[in-house]
């Protein structure tokens, strides 16, 4: 919901860092981000959960980072962008995982389960949509990410508050999941009432 309007902000606040990578690939960025992922989900699953925290912000800032560096060493690539949303996605997916069966219960399991299956949708939701749109031209001018990516209820600075709050509150994930997969389910409906307006 609010990513597009937190993206100058954050380009104009990681401009100075971003300059002095030149020489740095967006690409091992990703993949840093990407290992320092999994090592979130190690310390979430080893409840140790303040660097679980520490982590996940870490990864979220790597993950701004390489797109910012690309679009200002003019590095963008499609590959990059592939990689990058690849690996977005096994973070979204491997720290829930890690908080669950760090401490598991069949109510956790059940609700880690609930919210993984409204990530796939809700992958659907967009990804679809977004080829319909690049096929249809109907992207704007002004777009900074590889695809276009359909506006929703919860978006990329969401999902890094959300995650934050399930590694600083463990003991409440069944409740957390819960809410955070309506959520996640609105913004699906957001999307698909959007749609009928705009391709019909």
């Amino acid at each position: 919901m609010f990513d597009t309007p937190l993206r100058k902000i954050k380009d104009q606040v990681g401009n100075p860092l971003a300059r002095r990578l030149s020489h740095v690939s967006p690409t091992t960025v990703s993949l840093l981000g990407l290992i320092i992922a999994l090592l979130a989900a190690w310390c979430a699953y080893r409840q140790i959960y303040f660097a679980a925290f520490a982590l996940w912000i870490l990864n979220r800032v790597l993950d701004g980072l390489d797109g910012l560096l690309a679009r200002l060493h003019n590095k963008q690539s499609d590959f990059g962008g592939y990689v990058d949303i690849l690996t977005d996605f096994v973070a979204y997916a491997a720290l829930p995982i890690g908080l669950v069966a760090g401490s598991p219960s069949t109510e956790r399991y059940l609700a880690l389960a609930f919210m993984l299956a409204s990530f796939y949708v809700n992958t659907a939701s967009w990804m679809y949509l977004a080829a319909i749109l690049e096929k249809r031209a109907l992207h704007g001018s002004d777009t900074q990410t590889t695809i276009v990516m359909p506006a929703g209820l919860i978006g990329g600075f969401e999902t890094i508050i959300v995650f934050g709050v399930f590694t600083l509150f463990p003991a409440h994930l069944t409740i957390l999941y819960t809410i955070f997969t309506i959520l996640v389910f609105i913004t699906i409906a957001q999307r698909l009432i959007w749609a009928k307006r705009i391709l019909t």
